[in-house]
């Protein structure tokens, strides 16, 4: 009677183990299935205005860490210039949950390049005057440190900001030449999208839309900062 009864015991013991694993099994595989792991975007704000993004969450270190790129390229016309910009960064962000969402901590680096066409410009060479343009090049990259928020959801939002301080120069140096004439210009600095004097300014806002490489089942889930 007392050896069924501790066989009794024993396998009530084992079924409940079983299921206990079986279900810590079973919630490991839906918060993997909850996470998005690959997403691409659009992203609108300073400095690029309108760019494609791209952000990996990676399945390792329980889906803490991302990396991230974006690329834009924009044209902007002044009076007296016209100017061409390419933005580009990439890095790695640090979710505070498990899921790839909510708060995010990032660095990276960012990489600006200014094409500048100056029109109009005045060579003088003794009694001969003539007007003509010239390019020059603004090459810019920085550290980038971003702080941010991203709801979860197939479609959702990203909003960050940052900052990568980085010495700008207020004035632009360069020789042009036209006509036979070379002369050294000494032009302002044209006012570009987020870009100041000691650096440069992140953000705000991305638009993102989630794909699956697998087909996953449906799984939905609701905002959780931590």
């Amino acid at each position: 009677m007392k050896k069924k009864f501790l066989t009794l015991i024993a396998s009530v013991f084992f079924v409940f183990f079983g299921f206990s694993q079986n279900q810590q099994r079973g919630k490991k595989i839906e918060d993997t299935l909850a996470v998005k792991h690959f997403a691409i975007g659009l992203k609108l704000g300073i400095p690029n205005l309108a760019a494609g993004t791209a952000e990996v969450v990676l399945p390792l270190f329980k889906n803490h860490f991302a990396l991230y790129t974006e690329y834009s390229q924009i044209a902007l016309k002044f009076s007296a210039l016209e100017t061409t910009t390419t933005y580009s960064d990439y890095g790695m962000n640090y979710y505070f949950k498990t899921r790839g969402n909510g708060f995010f901590v990032g660095l990276g680096k960012g990489m600006l390049s200014a094409d500048i066409l100056f029109k109009n410009l005045l060579f003088i060479n003794g009694d001969i005057n003539t007007t003509g343009t010239a390019t020059t090049l603004l090459d810019l990259n920085t550290t980038l440190i971003k702080l941010g928020i991203k709801t979860a959801g197939t479609i959702y939002f990203r909003c960050e900001i940052g900052y990568g301080r980085r010495k700008v120069p207020d004035r632009l140096l360069f020789n042009a030449r036209s006509n036979g004439i070379t002369k050294l210009f000494d032009e302002a600095l044209p006012p570009l999208p987020g870009l100041g004097s000691n650096g440069l300014l992140i953000g705000p806002s991305d638009l993102v839309f989630h794909y699956d490489f697998k087909k996953y089942k449906p799984y939905r889930e609701s905002l959780i900062l931590f």
